[in-house]
């Protein structure tokens, strides 16, 4: 076999990691000058600039009113331990798994907490069917499955008169795709996914009825300080105004912040779907009607906008893994795609983040590459 083409154009920025993700559009340290470095999150500046995140994150993400917005410590990962930690307990549990995270949750709750949960799980590239889930139990799941490329379609088959609580690990949903604020008592993110953030941090949005339940049930287990959100049976309402449970960087607060900024520029939440969405479409415009490569998620339905996950399917290939890593490492080292390869617990193939800071012109660029280098390995097999 000839040696292919190598393709013309070039992504002007060749991040596609699925986190920590690419920042903003024209990004600059110099956009940090205004960071209170040095000083305590506890003065007046700190406690406004938290205060702003805060409130920011509700009006872009339309978050209502009666929503509580905290910002706690140990990224995505930290908010829904503490939910799982202070909330389950109180009535049976249902744990929903389709991807690498949703079976840390899962593990999580049946080793650790020792919940006697029913478990639903579904191959990467699938998700549970919704129908047989009980959301008069406590459903604990992931919106985007970030490692296995698929999502909820939506919250249509979440009751609104359900009598569990909705716990909604939606770290590579938010800011990308529409999430149902009524069907989801629940919901966490990092900002390090979809905006472009930096790590560390997480956020926890409480309804209602969760603030209802961490007021009304103690847990027969011992909570570590950073889990505990009440005090003498009331939420500590101090979290969720800016006063964080341990020590922020207000370099990542601020950088936070100029994104947020920026995607009010944008037109707010509509236009950030709009880019994932667009950036998503197109991979699939690309890769449709090929018989070498093809999406992981089996029902287009259920697709990500965001972690979008590839699998090649030529028979020719010999070692599935082998190829997949090799493929990635021709493009890390054409510098046109970096950490482009699938997570490391899911199936061979390639993981093209498509959240709303990438340009769709980079995503349009690196396809032709990727048949390049697809093409190269077989050649060199």
């Amino acid at each position: 076999m000839t040696d292919p083409t190598i393709p013309a154009a070039r992504p002007e920025n060749p991040r596609f990691s699925s986190g920590p993700c690419a920042k903003i559009p024209g990004y600059s340290l110099d956009m940090l000058a205004d960071a209170p470095l040095g000083r305590s999150h506890r003065a007046a500046v700190g406690k406004s600039k938290l205060a702003e995140a805060i409130d920011l994150t509700r009006e872009v993400l339309g978050v209502p009113d009666d929503y509580r917005i905290g910002i706690v410590p140990g990224s995505d990962t930290g908010a829904v331990e503490m939910a799982m930690w202070t909330m389950l307990g109180a009535r049976p549990v249902e744990m929903l798994a389709w991807e690498s995270f949703g079976e840390g949750w899962v593990t999580d709750a049946v080793k650790q907490l020792k919940l006697d949960a029913t478990v639903r799980k579904a191959d990467y590239g699938r998700i549970v069917d919704l129908a047989e889930v009980d959301f008069d139990r406590d459903v604990v799941f992931t919106w985007n499955g970030t490692t296995s490329g698929v999502r909820l379609p939506d919250g249509g088959a979440i009751p609104a008169d359900r009598a569990g609580l909705t716990i909604c690990d939606a770290t590579s949903a938010a800011f990308a795709m529409d999430l149902p604020w009524d069907r989801l008592d629940v919901v966490t993110f990092s900002w390090q996914k979809v905006l472009g953030g930096e790590g560390a941090h997480g956020v926890l949005i409480l309804g209602p009825r969760a603030v209802e339940r961490l007021e009304s049930f103690t847990p027969d287990r011992p909570l570590p300080k950073i889990f505990r959100l009440t005090k003498g049976g009331k939420l500590i309402e101090g979290i969720f105004r800016g006063e964080t449970i341990n020590t922020p960087s207000m370099l990542a607060v601020e950088d936070y912040l100029v994104a947020l900024n920026w995607a009010q520029g944008l037109g707010g939440l509509p236009a950030l779907i709009a880019r994932a969405d667009a950036n998503a479409r197109a991979v699939r415009d690309f890769i449709a009607g090929k018989d070498w490569i093809a999406d992981l998620a089996e029902d287009p339905a259920t697709g990500s906008t965001t972690s979008v996950c590839l699998k090649f399917t030529d028979p020719g290939i010999r070692d599935g893994a082998a190829f997949a890593k090799a493929v990635a490492k021709r493009l890390e080292q054409q510098g046109v795609a970096l950490d482009a390869g699938a997570y490391r617990d899911a199936p061979a193939g390639l993981r093209i983040w498509c959240g709303s800071t990438v340009e769709t012109a980079d995503v349009a660029a690196l396809m032709p590459w990727i048949e390049w280098a697809y093409r190269a390995e077989l050649a060199a097999q």
